[in-house]
């Protein structure tokens, strides 16, 4: 079966990017709040857990049907009963999307245990049918897959790529890690160049790409189509813009941290805050704050300070402190620290 051609890039001179999924994270508010500071040129959706009692969850949906980023939305799916992933994808091809991925990549223990995600990829022969299965009710839209290059060594890794192959798989988002390594130790960056080699389809590199330069140098060492961002983009909004310049080798330019307490506004403003308590609020800030203050100070006071806050007040007089009292200062093109 022929490929079918991937939505045309925003940029199409320059190497593609994209924010990778992140449940509870890239949301339709959210993928609002990076637009505001330079979009990806693609974006994809939370996962939709598909089993035999799911329906498209009106959320996550929601993403799709009321975005106005100007950005095409890719719908992620996780799930292992072949039937329910084939009504699924059906149902989401009804909707205005960019094209369907597969999550073979999430490494949470509670996810893999059940033998989706990250847990598929110890099951090639599954693979081989769910994909098959899928590229023939997926027919005219891109279908894509997100997987790591491993569960816990990469035994399985060439005959994944067979199949991605075998099926005429659209784009393949891959993570250098396996999913034992969750978000630790180094992204096995050659196996991505591997991967480029073998697969007939676009490689989007992901994996612990924090700056401008590393995504530079990243697509130099694999040759991948494009960069998939994910953790870095919560901690640098500004990330995509600043992957265009480098790559169009303009200086990058440089982000006030007064910008910075302007995005941290906008993130207290999620859609959910009326019925949210104080408490449980600044918790789901701090989640966005753990990543942005690793380009604040490369001594990580900030980082420190604002875990032991505790209230509206106290967190936002630290960030006023921090982040307004000099106008001259800021934000680091690349994270001092690592979580």
């Amino acid at each position: 079966m022929p490929q079918v051609s991937l939505p045309q890039s925003f940029y199409p001179h320059l190497p593609l990017t994209a924010l990778a999924p992140m449940q509870d994270v890239t949301n339709l508010w959210f993928m609002k709040v990076i637009a505001q500071y330079g979009s990806p040129d693609y974006f994809f959706t939370e996962y939709f857990r598909v089993n035999d009692t799911s329906r498209l969850n009106r959320g996550i949906l929601a993403a799709i049907t009321e975005n106005d980023t100007g950005r095409p939305v890719f719908a992620q799916m996780i799930g292992e009963s072949i039937p329910d992933l084939v009504r699924t994808a059906k149902e989401l091809c009804n909707y205005n999307i960019a094209g369907v991925d597969l999550n073979m990549g999430c490494p949470a223990p509670r996810i893999y245990r059940k033998n989706v995600g990250g847990g598929l990829l110890l099951l090639p022969e599954k693979v081989d049918r769910i994909l098959g299965e899928l590229r023939q009710a997926v027919s005219d839209r891109p279908l894509t897959v997100k997987m790591r290059v491993g569960f816990e060594n990469t035994d399985n890794f060439d005959k994944i790529l067979d199949i991605i192959n075998r099926y005429s798989i659209d784009l393949l988002s891959l993570h250098g890690r396996t999913v034992k390594d969750m978000y630790h130790g180094a992204v096995k960056y050659d196996l991505i160049a591997e991967a480029v080699r073998r697969v007939d389809c676009p490689v989007l590199a992901n994996g612990n790409i924090n700056s401008a330069t590393t995504a530079v140098e990243v697509l130099s060492q694999t040759g991948a189509a494009g960069v998939m961002v994910g953790r870095w983009a919560i901690g640098n909004p500004w990330i995509f813009n600043q992957i265009r310049q480098a790559l169009r080798c303009e200086p990058i330019a440089p982000v006030p941290l007064a910008e910075v307490r302007n995005y941290i506004d906008r993130l207290w403003q999620t859609p959910t805050a009326a019925n949210m308590p104080e408490r449980s609020r600044v918790g789901y800030l701090k989640m966005f704050l753990n990543y942005i203050a690793l380009s604040v100070d490369t001594e990580g006071d900030f980082l420190r300070l604002m875990r032991h806050t505790s209230t509206e007040a106290e967190l936002f007089n630290l960030c006023d402190r921090v982040l307004l009292t000099d106008l001259t200062k800021t934000l680091a093109l690349a994270p001092s620290l690592s979580v």
